[in-house]
């Protein structure tokens, strides 16, 4: 009987182990990825660069892009009442 739990832990055991091998494998497949996906949008913004946009202004519009309509606004509302307090608006 002991034998038998003993195969059935190693069991559970090289489970687990091959289990954890593919999870990391799985993990580092998507760093490879990400790292490739991360190039080439570096590589559209040289371009655009390239062409003569404003790459800060570009990375600016796409992180805008992102938020919720609402959201943008309250932010750019925000923005605009500090840029009047400080008398950076006319």
């Amino acid at each position: 009987m002991a034998n038998a739990a003993a195969v059935k832990e190693e069991a559970a055991h090289s489970f687990a182990k091959s289990q954890l091998k593919a999870i990391v494998e799985r993990i580092e497949k998507l760093e490879e990825e990400k790292k490739a996906i991360s190039d080439d949008i570096k590589e559209v913004y040289g371009e655009a660069k390239g062409n003569g946009f404003d790459v800060k202004a570009l990375r600016t519009i796409v992180r805008m892009r992102k938020q919720d309509a609402d959201e943008r606004q309250e932010q750019e509302t925000i923005l605009e009442t500090y840029m009047q307090a400080l008398g950076m608006l006319n």
